[in-house]
């Protein structure tokens, strides 16, 4: 009997290690699915975001980059206040609404979500142009800008009501229509900015901005139209619109505080260099965001919904946050040491010859970005958990550490200071919200996660110390050296973690292209 028991016994647990591999497997594929498309669809985006953006540096030069920034920044801004984190916290109720299963419920939801966009972004467009003088004042030392400014009230109108069509389609999980989305979008954008810009040149700034934003409404309301909502005539859940509220208020401070920090930033770059200075800062940013950036909205767009749906499992929050943070090391670390090694390559070719001072600003600011691939998807737990307090708290810090060490170290360092600062607000926002994910609900970063983190640092410290203590050509060659070695690295480790059958079929179709075999 006792010999038949351990027989049991012993099948259970390796049934059980079959179902936890499975498991796993599962999860690695969804990331690398999600990933896939997202970061295909970045890609092409990617390259109508560089016509775009060589278009206004060849025709307005970095003073004009310089303008379309702060104006962008101002209406950031806008719609962080005005759109009162909806279209976020829209994303949570439409994720729960979906999985409840209720049909009628998840009308309700989605029309709770739009009406109330619909409103937010009229007061929000209202405002704008009311404040539109004060605004422009303070911004460019002038009434100059007063009318474009009143004008880019309808960027915010737009660019909220974008955000609740949105949020049906990633609520929902609908990573092809999202990277449709953003296909269509960057096409429209370049298709509006380069024939006005060729034109009007300064005059188009505030058109194409209007326009583009246009284009992305009407785009993300068509994909949303298609999804299988029943129900559409349904009436409003009781508190829906309470929680909806209460979430997006979190969402509203923090935004406010990201974008108004991006704002101040910005302006002590003015202050401090002058408005091409300005051109020079956006420029380095948008390029330290851009590869970066695919595995950040990949994680948005993914990760967040299925965190959402276990948020009450502290067990299986640590492992779908440990399997997150390692895939997005793997998938990040090369591209941001790319980027370092690059850096003057990628101003010219994205910008022009005369942004070529943005290049050691770039460095600093990948290093931060490598920093906030491994703080983003801890920082989800606090949001997925609800945790408000404490999310406010946390960006209230962030946003008086970033600023505050951009006005100490700009005068020190030049713009550079800018990109230090930067990287500071991951090291102490990093290490702020493990404490608090950690003491709460017991999350830990798996070992492996460490030894991730130990090499990508140490081989990002070198390439970004190469430029500093060797001739360029020498450290260009290092940086190389890094990439290449830490790109195999990274594409051997993502193969170990899903076997072929279970990678995407593009990702299958590229792998086989080159030679690599992912074991079986």
């Amino acid at each position: 009997m006792a010999g038949i028991a351990n027989s049991q016994l012993k099948e259970m647990q390796m049934s059980d290690g079959r179902a936890v591999t499975e498991h796993r497997t599962s999860s690695y594929r969804d990331i690398l699915h999600s990933t896939a498309l997202i970061g295909a669809s970045s890609v092409v985006a990617m390259f109508f975001a560089l016509i775009r953006m060589k278009t206004i540096a060849l025709l307005l030069g970095p003073t004009g980059v310089g303008t379309v920034a702060l104006l962008s920044s101002v209406v950031d801004v806008v719609v962080a206040l005005a759109g009162l984190g909806v279209s976020q916290s829209g994303i949570r109720q439409i994720a729960k609404a979906e999985g409840s299963g209720d049909k009628i419920r998840m009308a309700a939801t989605v029309r709770t979500v739009q009406r109330t966009s619909i409103v937010l972004g009229l007061v929000g467009a209202l405002a704008l142009a009311a404040l539109s003088i004060p605004i422009a004042v303070l911004t460019f030392g002038g009434a100059d800008y007063a009318l474009g400014l009143a004008v880019l009230g309808l960027v915010v109108l737009f660019r909220i009501l974008t955000g609740s069509e949105a949020a049906l389609l990633q609520g929902t999980r609908r990573i092809l229509d999202l990277a449709k989305l953003n296909i269509i979008t960057s096409i429209a954008a370049v298709s509006i900015a380069v024939p006005i810009l060729l034109v009007w040149r300064e005059a188009a700034i505030v058109p194409m901005l209007v326009l583009t934003a246009l284009a992305g409404w009407v785009t993300a309301r068509w994909y949303s139209r298609r999804a299988d909502i029943v129900g559409s005539l349904a009436g409003s859940v009781p508190g829906e619109l309470g929680e909806l509220l209460r979430l997006g208020v979190a969402f509203t401070v923090s935004g406010f505080l990201t974008m108004g920090a991006a704002y101040a930033v910005r302006m002590l770059v003015v202050q401090e260099a002058g408005i091409e200075a300005a051109g020079f800062y956006q420029a380095a940013w948008a390029i330290a965001g851009l590869y970066v950036g695919v595995v950040l909205q990949s994680m948005g767009t993914d990760f967040y919904p299925r965190l959402t749906a276990v948020v009450g499992d502290d067990a299986a929050v640590t492992r779908l946050v440990g399997e997150q943070t390692q895939v997005s090391l793997l998938l990040a670390g090369p591209g941001v040491i790319a980027t370092i090694t690059f850096s003057h390559l990628l101003v010219t070719v994205f910008y022009a010859p005369g942004f070529s001072p943005a290049a050691s600003l770039l460095r600093w600011l990948s290093l931060g970005m490598m920093l906030r691939v491994i703080t983003w998807p801890m920082g989800y737990i606090i949001v997925a958990k609800g945790w408000q307090k404490m999310f406010i708290a946390t960006e209230v810090v962030a946003t008086v550490i970033h600023v505050g060490l951009a006005a100490a170290l700009m005068p020190l360092f030049g713009v550079d200071g800018a990109g230090a600062a930067f990287l500071c607000l991951y090291v102490c926002h990093g290490m702020l919200v493990y404490v608090i994910v950690r003491r709460n609900c017991g999350f830990v970063l798996p070992v492996q996660n460490l030894g991730l983190m130990a090499l990508f640092g140490f081989c990002c410290a070198v390439a970004f110390a190469g430029f500093a203590y060797l001739p360029f050509w020498w450290a260009t060659l290092l940086g190389l050296a890094m990439t290449c070695v830490t790109g195999l690295f990274s594409l051997f480790a993502l193969l170990r973690l899903v076997p072929a059958g279970a990678l995407p079929k593009p990702i299958r179709s590229l792998l086989s292209s080159v030679g690599a075999n992912p074991a079986a």
